[in-house]
């Protein structure tokens, strides 16, 4: 069934040849975009929905989330909040809950959480497991993942569990655990920072994943100046996310390269570590991303128009600038090209902003300004419970 949307006052496409036009109009046939151009030369449609001015963009790519989790860390946020350093080891606390629950409530949760983030303008969204660290557990949440999420990673290498031998753990991450999670999972990451794991250990473990026809990314330089950023470019990573430490050697290893700097602003805001230099790297000519971090720990928010804004407001970037981040960034990280655009061909997703334009988003912080969505042509109305022609005609 296709949907025109019409009376677009201004609509980002991101694609270089279309731009981003004004009272333009937009085709959704089926999953895909079939046409876009100005309104008043939009074909017919079986349904119409007239945007009636406002603004409408690609829906946000949420390239990074760690969403397979139970349990709650809300103590360890407040002891942060009372000035106690962030570390790595927190992760353990979630781990213990993620192995105590069962299969329904891990996939109730990260549903629930997926349906968050939908209704907020998020179509494309990638989630990792790392909160299992055994072998089964960590199967069942790569299993459980891929079932929701649009693209899954496997992070067995995001802690050491308590009790165990670093170098044991490695080679097991590396080898029983990475053959019987592969099948479910198109990435594999590291967490390579102290108090997790080191660049050696990275290594080897996104190696064996590349071997078996993984992609790679690297969780970097988000503690403190590392060797994350180097060992993702090395490899050939995809996408390298932090990045809140650099050097100028970082910034030449990354502009020189195809690997993403992934930007986490929400999680640097409750880490209390410095925003990642967002300006800097973009005038180095690096391509960044902008994503949530959505975690129990370190950074407990689906709300890509959140990050949008902080990257406005407090890392210099423009808001075209932001919105590439967070659409078309995202999907450059995730090695996509039908997601995070507006052009015939594309994903059908798109948001529509109750605001004449995407300066909005950081205009107006913190006010919920995504007012209609759709995810593979599909009104969301939950990213689990969609209607066809459901925003057919006005609805609260």
């Amino acid at each position: 069934m296709a949907i025109l949307i019409t009376g677009i006052g201004e609509l980002t496409t991101n694609d270089p040849e279309l731009g981003r036009p004004r009272d333009a109009a937009v085709v959704l046939d089926g999953e895909r975009i079939a046409w876009v151009g100005p309104a008043v030369r939009a074909p017919a449609a079986d349904e119409r929905f007239d945007a009636e001015g406002r603004a409408a963009l690609p829906g946000w790519v949420d390239s990074h989330t760690h969403l397979v989790f139970a349990g709650d860390r809300t103590a360890e946020f407040a002891d942060r909040m009372a000035g106690k350093p962030y570390q790595a080891g927190g992760i353990a606390t979630t781990v213990a809950a993620t192995r105590a629950a069962g299969d329904a409530e891990l996939a109730a949760n990260l549903r629930r959480h997926v349906d968050e983030a939908a209704r907020q303008g998020t179509t494309c969204l990638e989630t990792k497991t790392g909160y299992g660290l055994s072998v089964p557990d960590e199967v069942r949440s790569a299993r459980i993942a891929a079932t929701v999420a649009d693209e899954v990673t496997f992070l067995g290498a995001h802690l050491v569990p308590p009790g165990a031998d670093p170098e044991s753990y490695v080679d097991l991450v590396r080898g029983r655990m990475l053959d019987e999670v592969a099948q479910f999972v198109r990435w594999v990451d590291v967490f390579c920072e102290r108090g997790a794991f080191d660049e050696a250990q990275c290594e080897r473990v996104l190696r064996a994943g590349i071997a078996r026809g993984l992609g790679a990314r690297v969780h970097g330089n988000q503690l403190g100046h590392g060797p994350g950023v180097q060992l993702a470019v090395r490899v050939g990573a995809a996408s390298v996310d932090h990045c809140s430490y650099l050097d100028e050697a970082d910034l030449a290893a990354l502009s020189g390269s195809d690997t993403v700097a992934t930007l986490l602003p929400a999680c640097d805001l409750s880490t209390r570590q410095p925003l990642a230099p967002a300006r800097r790297l973009l005038d180095a000519g690096v391509v960044i991303a902008l994503a949530t971090n959505a975690n129990p720990g370190s950074s407990y928010t689906t709300s890509m128009n959140f990050c949008v804004a902080t990257a406005v407001l407090q890392m210099g970037l423009s808001v075209e600038e932001a919105v590439w981040a967070a659409t078309a960034g995202g999907a450059r990280a995730l090695r996509r090209d039908d997601v995070g655009v507006i052009r015939v061909g594309a994903r059908a997703d798109l948001q529509v902003l109750d605001a004449p334009s995407v300066t909005h988003l950081a205009y107006r912080p913190g006010v919920p300004l995504t007012w209609r969505v759709w995810q593979r042509g599909r009104a969301v109305l939950s990213r689990f419970v969609v209607e066809e022609g459901a925003f057919a005609t006005d609805h609260p």
